[in-house]
């Protein structure tokens, strides 16, 4: 671990303390570290063109408009290998919150993200991306030998 110093002025120190109890860190080192390490993701998920990642789309829509459900439905199957898994919340009568968990080439995962958050009707929709380094590997589980994917966070 390495040890480093920075000083702040006092209005931005306070306001970083107050940041820091509203969030439950226990201390300003583990808030500064989770702090690099979002900006260093947006940083590399904005420069990278070839990496994986792993994340979510989370958006809400009006169930009622018009095969709106069905054509997100249809999208998602589209794109069966980068879609994981599909939560889907009812809101109220006619509003339904949906994350679907991705996970493959950020390109392509950026991509399936566009095509289902501008869909018309589709409203508050965001994409949430962790870069990962994806390696295959062949581990013992139980008496067989499997080949997986392994996807380990880069930060």
């Amino acid at each position: 671990m390495e040890r480093i110093t920075i000083s702040l002025d006092s209005a931005l120190a306070n306001e970083f303390d107050r940041f820091i109890n509203q969030h439950g860190y226990r201390n300003r080192s583990e808030a500064v570290r989770d702090l690099i390490r979002l900006k260093l993701e947006s940083e590399r998920l904005e420069q990278e063109t070839k990496g994986y990642c792993v994340g979510t789309i989370t958006y809400v829509y009006n169930h009622e408009e018009r095969e709106l459900a069905s054509r997100l439905t249809t999208v998602q199957h589209e794109h069966h290998d980068l879609a994981v898994s599909t939560m889907h919340v009812h809101l109220d009568h006619d509003d339904c919150l949906e994350t679907v968990v991705v996970n493959g080439p950020t390109v392509q995962v950026r991509r399936f993200a566009d095509e289902v958050i501008a869909r018309p009707g589709v409203r508050h929709g965001q994409l949430h991306l962790i870069p990962v380094e994806a390696e295959h590997a062949t581990h013992q589980h139980g008496e067989a030998r499997r080949r997986h994917l392994h996807r380990t966070p880069k930060t």
